[in-house]
Formats: structure tokens, C-alpha cells, sequence
């Protein structure tokens, strides 16, 4: 199955709206810890994925060979304010190029469990050393219409950390605020006619960004776990 990745954007700089007002207080490490400790470790076998917004996909997902995946969702402890760091994807990758992503990649044989490959990937491809980084929980298997069954880890970086990106896979390092994330108005359901089929997705725009697929479905998921 080819994956949804559509060519041209679906907007151009001149016509970005702007973001819904929000507050970037209220949205701090703390209790980013304890919506974690009081929901995340509930419901885990529930399937999430592209299929969400997209019924038809369920027949064509083959969750038997999903490739297995682990990315971090480092919320940075910025006091009251916190933040979620995300890259921007080189041109070049052979799948989901040039978009917006959580840190993260395929987890190999090597790798202890799926916090292990979310850090592992994160320190390749962002330099952020898991010294710095407290891994909290997960969110259930998000599964991608690309083939991959991504494992979403919660952590909560604290300052002080050097990011060096790595130029073969990552374009550009950079942090949204977790209070634009979690506002509910920030979350657009965009459509595409894909292979003659309308295909939904989330995106949120922030500044030049546009995070959308994958990333916001996942960033979607967090919201509805763990802030409604």
C-alpha cells in the first residue's frame, strides 16, 4: 500500500490562517506528569491509527507485518510553558520526506523495548543525549497507512541539553509550545482526494510549519488521552 503523501501542500504561505488564541501557561513538565500518571497507562491495547479518520483503511492496513516503530514525545521543561520538540524530515527519505515528525524510527533487535528505540533514534537523529530525558509512559500503537505500527513514548526533557541534527535525516530541530498543541481549535481536519478516494487527516499549522499525517494524528491522540 503507498503511502498518503500528497505532492503539493494544501495551502501557500499567503493563505496560512492563524493560530486560535491559546495560553502557553497552565501547560508545564509537572502537570504534563500527572495526566500522565493518572491516564496513561490505560487502555494501551486500543488500536489508533490512519484508519481513525479513514474506515476504509482498516481492510487495507496489514497489522500482521506492520513494521514496528517507537517515537519520543519530549516535552521540554520550559516552567510554565512547556514544549514539544519535533524535526523537520530531509527531502530525500524514502517515506514521509519532508515532514513534520517526533523523533523516531524503526525499532531494531537490539533495542530493549520501545522507550529504548524512541531514545536511541532521538539521540541519532537530534543529539539529545537520554541523560536528559525521562521517559513517563506511552500511548497506544498508532498504525500508519505507510506500514508501520508506531509505539508513541511520553518523556519530559529537562533544560540544558545540545541538539546537533543529524544532516542525512533531519532538516531542521525545533519546539512548539504544548499549550498551541493541546488546544483543541489548533486541530484542522483537512481532506485530499487520494487514489479516488477522499482520505481526512489532522493538521496544525504553527509559524511556517506545517504539522499534519502522522505526526498530528499522533499529537491528536495525546490530546484525547490525556487532556479531555
Amino acid at each position: 500500500m503507498h503511502a498518503f503523501d500528497p505532492s503539493s501542500p494544501l495551502f501557500s504561505a499567503s493563505q496560512q490562517l492563524d493560530a486560535a488564541p491559546y495560553s502557553p501557561k497552565g501547560y508545564d513538565a509537572s502537570d504534563f506528569r500527572r495526566r500522565v500518571a493518572l491516564r496513561g497507562s490505560s487502555g494501551l491495547d486500543a488500536e489508533h491509527g490512519d484508519q481513525t479518520l479513514n474506515p476504509s483503511l482498516n481492510g487495507l492496513i496489514d497489522r500482521a507485518s506492520a513494521r514496528a516503530a517507537a517515537v519520543l514525545i519530549a516535552v521540554v521543561d520550559r516552567g510554565e510553558a512547556a514544549s514539544v520538540l519535533l524535526t523537520k524530515r530531509t527531502a530525500h527519505l524514502r517515506q514521509h520526506s519532508g515532514q513534520i515528525a517526533f523523533p523516531g524510527g524503526g525499532i531494531e533487535p537490539g533495542d530493549a523495548s520501545p522507550e529504548a528505540a524512541a531514545l536511541r533514534e532521538a539521540q541519532e537523529e537530534t543529539g539529545l543525549d537520554p541523560a536528559f530525558v525521562e521517559t513517563l509512559g506511552r500511548l497506544p500503537r498508532y498504525f500508519t497507512g505507510s506500514g508501520f505500527q508506531i509505539t508513541p513514548v511520553l518523556a519530559v526533557a529537562r533544560p540544558g541539553f545540545t541538539l546537533t541534527r543529524n544532516e542525512d535525516e533531519v532538516d531542521d530541530i525545533f519546539e512548539v509550545p504544548l499549550g498551541f498543541l493541546m488546544t483543541v481549535a489548533n486541530h484542522r481536519k483537512e481532506s485530499r482526494v487520494w487514489n479516488g478516494q477522499e482520505r481526512f487527516f489532522y493538521e496544525m499549522p504553527y509559524g511556517p510549519h506545517r504539522i499534519w499525517g502522522v505526526t498530528a494524528g499522533i499529537i491528536r491522540l495525546l490530546y484525547e488521552r490525556l487532556y479531555t
